[in-house]
């Protein structure tokens, strides 16, 4: 390749770059990981919950906490496969002291509470994590990085959210 090829070519891909674009066969980002755990440890709890969706689909855990409804379980959607985090916020918030959680709920819990304030359209106050869809994040109580075995499953749970919004469910009650 000549100078000046080369140095067209330079141009190009810095002013593709400038732009947003990625240079060919970059991957694209998958987290933007503000967590304590690695990009693959993200990526294999990700698969994990692409497993649990192709085998089936609670669309109500959250109802079930009432002895009166009754669980809404679909079979599993293959479609969870094809699905793949982009640009997932994936963030630790301090846990609500165990002072705050006791006013605003009356119930004590020793800190770490491990959970964090929920904010609308979350149908609880506190919750040990939550997901937004637009733009994609989880965010999580901080605590549950010193427990990787909770953290896995409140992620897995949260990445199941994220699998199933994308694939048209509804997780009104996730």
């Amino acid at each position: 390749m000549n100078k000046s090829a080369h140095v067209l070519l330079v141009t190009a891909l810095m002013i593709l770059i400038g732009c947003g674009g990625r240079p060919p066969n970059s991957q694209p980002t998958e987290f933007i990981n503000h967590s304590r755990h690695s990009d693959a440890e993200l990526r294999a709890i990700w698969a994990t919950a692409q497993q649990s969706i192709a085998q089936s689909i609670d669309l109500n855990p959250l109802q079930q906490s009432n002895p009166k409804v009754p669980p809404n379980v679909l079979p599993g959607d293959i479609r969870a496969f094809d699905v793949k985090p982009n640009e997932l916020l994936v963030d630790p918030i301090p846990d609500v002291s165990s002072q705050v959680f006791f006013v605003a709920t009356g119930i004590r819990r020793a800190s770490p509470t491990g959970m964090i304030p929920c904010p609308k359209p979350c149908n609880a106050r506190y919750a040990p994590a939550y997901s937004f869809y637009h733009p994609e994040q989880t965010k999580y109580a901080a605590s549950w990085e010193l427990q990787p075995d909770n953290f896995n499953v409140i992620l897995e749970y949260e990445f199941e959210n994220h699998i199933m919004h994308t694939l048209g469910y509804d997780t009104k009650w996730r």
